[in-house]
């Protein structure tokens, strides 16, 4: 066990606390402090470990064999243990496991299928965004952010569009935090038993009834054991478990990007300025969003062997939250780093994504729609104003950004 007595002084001095709710409206002052002041940081009141610079958690994630992903990555107690991948599926397994159902996923979840869903990703955009412009004033979340992702996804699911509304509703209860409650709230355990009853509904009328939907790909898909030489597939649980991953990875993270975009752009209106003057800089847009104010901030390990960071020992059986928002500010990767600059070169030292064995699945498909749903929203106004006073936010240890977004644009 680390010297609590030792470290405590540690949280005196640089306050850390992933569940208040005034960390959740700015975090950034807090992970500069961390940087400085305590790169290697210890909360002896809550038990956990963080790293803030960015050469940590870089190596962190690379470090699949010390630091383990098997009980978790969220610091709620509820979530975090040897069960965790019920619910978040091959991300809460190192390897073997993980890769082994990362390779049935991904013959399902493949470039090509994620790249055919372009143009149903620009009619979706379309079809929800001209709907925000003939409103004029709306809220960007529930009518636009909201709505995007969750209907790519059930595409890529075949679930049908009278059930998408309830399924993001419970998305939204399983990442929602009560203030000063230090766990899963009620609500997110009961959104977890209505995701998986369900979507084991779902593949139950899907064996019956296969498509060329992404359900019908795992149910059918198979790999070579590597230990028995047999092919092997997908139970029913880990089908479940992928799906319901899906709903919150794939779907409220990219919410969470789509309007952290349009936000920044309108704090920063001369940038914004040049992507309405100039789509091709959406890309670009959207790459600077990722790094300047990711939808995850923060994923945990769990320590399986001790590791060594600077002249700090973290031991075996402690678990270490990798902040990803600090990371892609510091200083001494970025320049000027508290800027918000499209066009900056973040291709190597970008950490939003993740690294190593556990790189998000999904990263490729988050980029296509933001780029597809940004563009289309540039494109159609000459300005955008937010009515900041009743915009709220979104309160997850995990993930940063709006609940709701009240806008008003004015249409080109």
């Amino acid at each position: 066990m680390p010297d609590t007595v030792a470290l405590a002084g540690m949280q005196q001095r640089v306050p850390f606390d992933p569940y208040a709710y005034d960390f959740h409206e700015d975090p950034y002052p807090t992970y500069a402090r961390l940087r400085h002041e305590a790169p290697v940081y210890y909360n002896s009141e809550m038990d956990f470990w963080a790293l803030a610079r960015h050469a940590d958690v870089r190596s962190a994630f690379r470090d699949a064999t010390r630091l383990s992903n098997a009980w978790g990555v969220s610091l709620d107690p509820s979530s975090y243990g040897p069960d965790a991948h019920k619910s978040m599926s091959f991300l809460a397994m190192d390897d073997p496991k993980h890769m082994r159902i990362r390779k049935l996923v991904s013959k399902g979840f493949t470039p090509r299928r994620v790249n055919d869903l372009s143009g149903r990703i620009t009619a979706l955009t379309h079809e929800h965004w001209s709907k925000c412009l003939d409103k004029r004033e709306f809220d960007y979340i529930a009518d636009f952010a909201g709505l995007l992702p969750m209907d790519v996804v059930s595409e890529l699911l075949g679930v049908p569009e009278s059930d998408r509304a309830f399924l993001r509703r419970q998305s939204d209860l399983l990442l929602h935090r009560e203030e000063g409650v230090l766990d899963v709230p009620e609500a997110a355990v009961y959104a977890y038993i209505e995701l998986h009853k369900y979507y084991s509904a779902l593949i139950a009328e899907r064996r019956k009834n296969l498509g060329d939907d992404l359900v019908s790909a795992l149910i059918t898909a198979e790999i070579d054991d590597d230990a028995t030489g047999e092919k092997t597939t997908l139970s029913e649980d880990e089908i479940v478990g992928f799906m319901v991953l899906m709903v919150v990875a794939g779907n409220e993270t990219t919410t969470k990007l789509l309007a952290n975009a349009l936000y920044w752009g309108w704090r920063n209106p001369d940038e914004l300025a040049r992507v309405i003057t100039d789509t091709d800089l959406v890309p670009e847009w959207t790459e600077e969003t990722l790094r300047y104010d990711n939808s995850t901030q923060m994923v945990l390990r769990r320590v399986a062997a001790d590791v060594e960071y600077g002249d700090v020992t973290i031991p075996a059986g402690q678990r270490v939250l990798l902040l990803v928002g600090s990371a892609n500010r510091d200083e001494d990767v970025f320049d000027d780093p508290d800027r918000y600059r499209i066009g900056r070169d973040t291709a190597q030292a970008l950490m939003s994504f993740g690294m190593g064995t556990h790189f998000c699945l999904g990263a490729h498909l988050a980029r296509l729609e933001a780029n597809v749903g940004l563009a289309e929203v540039v494109r159609s106004i000459k300005s955008v104003d937010i009515d900041i006073d009743n915009a709220v936010r979104v309160h997850s240890v995990n993930v940063r950004g709006f609940a709701e977004l009240p806008v008003k644009v004015t249409v080109r």
